[in-house]
């Protein structure tokens, strides 16, 4: 008994074990004999192409559910036992009256709410202040390391293309040090202007 034919149309009989194309009628009415296929040979019709299942789901991401939610739905959800019922009614109870005494004493503390002060800018004075002695602190790191450079440079050290971008900056660095208040060692202005006092007092 011949067995199913494949996409190419080839018929295998299962008790010969031979393979052909049986016989069939054109469309002009004239008879196409039927084609004998050699043991081992598998026409491209035939051929299963491979699908790589990444490049698959590649494709195909965005269109189902997400991975593994399929499996999670068939499962069926085990029966809760009595005790499990009795202390879900109880926790449920128990978030029901902790409910009721939030709101009983919300409105009761509701009258008593004193208006809200405005946030005094002194807070905003000192963070001001706060990050102008960071930033000088990191400006007066900077200088520190140019002037280290610059040394090396007078002394016939070669230096490095980034280097030399340093130390090209050290004016740029001292004009945003004098801006904060500080001179070009790092130092407030105030101060050296109470030295200064000291000294003409002294005197």
């Amino acid at each position: 008994m011949p067995s199913q034919p494949t996409k190419s149309g080839i018929v295998t009989d299962e008790a010969s074990g031979e393979r052909h194309i049986p016989e069939s009628v054109r469309a002009d009415g004239s008879t196409r004999k039927a084609i004998k296929i050699r043991p081992g040979y598998r026409p491209p019709e035939d051929i299963e192409v491979y699908k790589n299942p990444a490049a698959e789901s590649f494709r195909t991401r965005g269109k189902g559910p997400p991975p593994g939610s399929e499996g999670l739905k068939d499962e069926p959800k085990p029966a809760a036992s009595a005790s499990a019922n009795k202390n879900a009614k109880r926790r449920e109870a128990a978030r029901n009256k902790a409910q009721a005494a939030e709101a009983a004493g919300a409105s009761a503390k509701a009258p008593e709410k004193a208006p809200e002060k405005a946030p005094e800018p002194v807070v905003e004075e000192l963070d001001s202040e706060v990050e102008k002695a960071k930033k000088a602190r990191n400006l007066k790191k900077k200088l520190r390391q140019v002037k280290s450079l610059q040394e090396k440079q007078e002394e016939g050290a070669a230096l490095l293309p980034e280097q030399l971008a340093k130390v090209l900056k050290i004016n740029e660095l001292i004009r945003e040090l004098d801006a904060l208040g500080f001179d070009s060692e790092g130092e407030p202005k105030n101060k050296e202007a109470d030295s200064t006092k000291d000294k003409t007092a002294d005197d």
